[in-house]
């Protein structure tokens, strides 16, 4: 991954229910300082976000 790396897929809404975005799987307050994570927080969070994404799908 590179600094300009993002699992941001231009589908930017906010789930109300679980508070993560429906396209990345992100929190806002994650989406907020992603430009200021190293690369290894950002890998932490890439990490997390299959798990997400299959939790909010149901």
């Amino acid at each position: 991954m590179t600094a300009a790396s993002s699992p941001c897929i231009k589908v930017c809404v906010i789930d109300p229910a679980s508070k993560l975005c429906q396209g990345c799987g992100r929190t806002l307050r994650e989406i907020a300082q992603w430009a200021g994570m190293s690369e290894a927080q950002r890998m932490a969070v890439m990490a997390l976000l299959p798990e997400r994404m299959r939790a909010q799908r149901g």
